[in-house]
């Protein structure tokens, strides 16, 4: 069995249950316990000042037995090799579990964004994907924006990957990395993939429910990328945003917040703080509002055994990667909460990820009423077998998730085979 220590705990635990349930094969397992590859790299990078800072970069590849290797780019003050680890081991699971012919990555750059200059982060990027030379490749293994990083991220790392090869092979390269801006070659819907799937997912569960979405209330953690765009389409549902967390603080207005408002509230002031028509909470007060629907898009262990007992919401869906940890996770079992896990919610994200490197390897451009379409067809029919496979297997659906993957996965290796 996997070991379950540091950040690699959770999945390690979600794999081991998944595992014996299925009766899991155990040479299997041990090839899936491992990574593939972990590159780290150390650069020099001048400042604008002339100074020349170093910085450590990390890209992890678990596992490319479905397809190239791919996952998102974090760049984060506290992040370190284990946590990487751990986001490029659940990517393996979350690509198998929605079924795409891709593997799973994670990578980033240890570093806080918010103390360096827009220059600066242009070449601390552009010195992180030279450092990573042909480590990454568009059929080999495919970067894209993940916590502080963004399209104009992956514009860089794209112009400086193709300054690195032949010249009559650069415009076949381009899905070298995807969450591209859409003049660069990336995809419609792409920057809002994450929030749409998780919106998507909450209208599901309502109608297996026979719950009518207009003016359900909820709260939500984390209002960058998937928080804010999460809101802005929950809100065309007829869905009343109660109370919203960020870095900065937390706000709550009973009445209803405004997403649409709130967002060019954060874009204006980087943060929730002192958005008007609302009030200032702790973070113990966000937690146990009262909601229908809690939506974490913040960092990972947000819902522990501290946290959990507070939440007072019918349905909690993970917008994060690993928001809940595995004592949290029990709590809310026992307090009947349901749960969308991350390996599915947030799964827009990598299936958007997969239509655009699709458009590129094709040279075509969907609009974007077939990529949403596309994506409520996928996202939705593995919340289907989701389910069904919760209620084959009598268990909750965080394991069921991991069962669907994990059968996926083994099935490959069943019918390869092991060389020699």
């Amino acid at each position: 069995m996997i070991k379950e220590t540091s950040l690699c705990g959770f999945v390690a635990k979600n794999v081991n249950q998944a595992a014996d349930y299925i009766g899991s094969d155990q040479n299997i397992q041990k090839i899936l316990e491992r990574t593939t590859n972990e590159i780290v790299v150390n650069f020099p990078v001048k400042m604008d000042d002339d100074r020349i800072e170093m910085f450590t970069g990390y890209r992890i590849q678990h596992n490319d037995v479905l397809g190239p290797f791919q996952g998102g780019l974090r760049f984060h003050r506290g992040i370190g090799i284990d946590e990487v680890r751990a986001l490029a081991w659940c990517m393996t699971y979350k690509t198998a579990l929605v079924n795409l012919p891709l593997g799973g990555a994670s990578g980033g750059i240890q570093f806080d964004p918010s103390k360096y200059t827009f220059k600066e982060m242009e070449r601390i990027t552009r010195r992180f994907t030279f450092a990573l030379g042909d480590n990454i490749g568009p059929e080999y293994d495919i970067p894209s924006p993940d916590v502080n990083t963004n399209p104009q991220i992956m514009a860089w790392i794209l112009d400086t990957y193709l300054s690195t090869i032949p010249p009559r092979k650069r415009l076949a390269c381009i899905h070298v990395v995807t969450g591209k801006p859409v003049e660069s070659g990336g995809s419609l819907g792409r920057n809002k993939a994450t929030g749409q799937g998780v919106a998507f997912l909450i209208e599901q569960w309502a109608k297996d429910k026979g719950f009518n979405l207009n003016g359900v209330t909820y709260i939500v953690q984390g209002f960058g990328n998937v928080g804010s765009w999460t809101a802005r389409l929950l809100k065309s549902r007829g869905l009343k945003l109660m109370a919203v967390e960020d870095f900065t603080g937390a706000v709550f207005n009973p009445e209803g917040i405004d997403p649409d408002q709130l967002s060019e509230h954060v874009r204006m002031n980087r943060g929730v703080k002192g958005y008007p028509n609302s009030k200032s909470i702790d973070h113990s007060s966000f937690l146990s509002t009262k909601a229908d629907i809690f939506i974490p898009c913040a960092l990972e262990n947000q819902i522990t055994a501290e946290t959990a007992p507070i939440l007072n919401v019918k349905l909690i869906a993970e917008g994060a990667n690993s928001p809940t940890d595995p004592e949290g996770d029990a709590i809310l079992q026992k307090k009947g909460i349901d749960v969308i896990p991350d390996i599915l919610c947030n799964a827009g994200g990598v299936i958007v990820s997969y239509f655009e490197w699709l458009q590129n390897k094709r040279s075509e451009s969907w609009d974007l009423e077939e990529v949403d379409g596309k994506l409520h067809k996928k996202i939705v029919d593995v919340y289907v077998r989701v389910r069904d496979t919760a209620k084959k297997y009598s268990t909750d659906w965080r394991t069921a998730a991991y069962i669907v993957a994990l059968l996926r996965l083994e099935t490959v290796y069943k019918e390869r085979g092991i060389f020699p």
